[in-house]
């Protein structure tokens, strides 16, 4: 199957460093580097849609803007890019939530799909009146997705459950196409809902060998009830012509990060109730001196950001490479993001994608030893499905710069922030799309 990329809307800021946020953590002040304002994302979506991705995530939570009245007004400034937009289920009701995506869905030609968050943090949830535990939130939302899925295929809908009830529910225009749900969760019960009702089912970018894991299983549980979903990847990007580049960037954003504030970022992502959020951060407890946790794969985002917490880092063939691999097995759908996201586009656009599309970069990984036998790292104490220790890396030696206290940072204040446009410089574009978009 063609793989489809998508890319990211910054709507709680953007900056030349890690903003920060999520789960349970403070973001960043460097969010205020370049506002969320409708003229910057407006380039951002127009500059995605030139360069051939697919469609773009816009995340949800307190400190973001809300992405359906974001992307609604963004879909004006687009033709044909799809918006991946990010609600939680249960604050509406399904009756009310599949009318506005049908409304969404044919206003806009087609171009909406959903990705359903539950929500991780149950003091976050509690602020939006959502007084449910993680379990209790995750049988909701089989339950929503079980009414909208009903909805949306043209039933009229009696439905009495645990936690929602609906009576003669149905819709007088219908969604056309239906949108697909992007389903994310690590957890048992998480996985359960995903096989049920995902299109395509999501994890953060943890190493191949863990996300090979996540594959397998989530299959076999779908298979039980007919079905097949996708799999996608959520990953950042720092990729440049050489890896030397590639990494000399890193490094800069490493030393950017106060260490005060990494600390800080830690001990709130460490009080999440995330199981995701619980293995990314595994990946590198904190520690800045072993970030690289796969070839090319460094989680240095997460040391200041809950999320997805994980890039590809490397040249443009070295981060196809690494792609390919996720693809190998069986992962179709990939998210990429990157710091500014108008300049990282391009990079991203220009240098990456067309690799990608030409199958420049299909020849087998490289050979790596077999894992010794060994306790499973990524086992929870509370008893969630493991899964098999990543394979041994050992990472290339190369110096890393500390971070540096924050009063000691220089300040990238960018031009976009007060109103110039960003002019990157011009290598070539991507004509063709990778593929359309469901």
């Amino acid at each position: 199957m063609a793989l489809t990329v998508h890319w990211f809307l910054p709507t709680t800021g953007d900056s030349r460093e890690v903003v920060g946020g999520g789960h349970g953590s403070t973001p960043g002040a460097s969010g205020t580097d370049r506002p969320p304002t409708l003229g910057y994302l407006g380039q951002i979506a127009r500059a995605a849609e030139q360069l051939g991705f697919a469609g773009v995530l816009t995340p949800t939570g307190p400190w973001c803007e809300d992405a359906w009245l974001t992307t609604a007004m963004l879909s004006g400034l687009t033709e044909r890019l799809v918006f991946l937009v990010a609600f939680r289920p249960g604050l509406v009701s399904p009756t009310l939530a599949a009318q506005m995506a049908t409304t969404y869905q044919n206003l806009s030609g087609g171009r909406l799909a959903l990705n359903v968050v539950t929500g991780g943090e149950s003091r976050e949830q509690r602020a939006y009146g959502d007084f449910l535990d993680k379990d209790g939130r995750y049988a909701r939302a089989g339950e929503f997705l079980s009414v909208t899925g009903r909805l949306w295929r043209g039933e009229r809908v009696d439905h009495e459950g645990p936690h929602l009830r609906v009576a003669g529910a149905e819709l007088t225009r219908l969604p056309d196409p239906v949108p697909p749900v992007y389903f994310g969760g690590s957890s048992a019960a998480a996985e359960q809902v995903a096989a049920r009702h995902a299109d395509v089912y999501l994890t953060w970018g943890e190493p191949p060998p863990l996300v090979a894991a996540k594959v397998e299983r989530i299959r076999a549980l779908a298979a039980a009830h007919g079905r097949r979903p996708r799999f996608g990847v959520r990953l950042h990007t720092i990729t440049r012509d050489t890896s030397a580049e590639a990494w000399a960037e890193a490094d800069r954003l490493l030393a950017g990060m106060d260490p005060d504030r990494i600390r800080e970022t830690q001990l709130a992502l460490a009080r999440s109730e995330s199981e995701g959020q619980r293995r990314m951060r595994e990946l590198h407890d904190g520690a800045v001196d072993r970030l690289e946790v796969y070839p090319n794969l460094w989680a240095g985002f997460g040391l200041v950001r809950g999320g997805a917490g994980t890039a590809l880092v490397g040249s443009h063939a070295e981060v196809a490479d690494r792609i390919e691999e996720y693809h190998r097995l069986g992962v179709d759908e990939f998210i990429l993001s990157g710091v500014p996201h108008l300049e990282e586009a391009y990079r991203v656009g220009e240098g990456l994608l067309p690799l990608l599309t030409a199958g420049a970069c299909s020849g087998p990984p490289a050979e790596r030893p077999p894992a010794p036998a060994r306790a499973d790292p990524h086992r929870s104490r509370t008893g969630p499905v493991s899964d098999p220790a990543p394979l041994p890396y050992r990472p290339r030696v190369r110096p890393r710069t500390a971070p540096v206290p924050a009063s000691r940072r220089p300040r990238h204040r960018s031009r976009t922030a007060r109103g110039a446009r960003v002019q990157p410089a011009a290598s070539g574009s991507v004509s063709a799309r990778l593929c359309s978009a469901r």
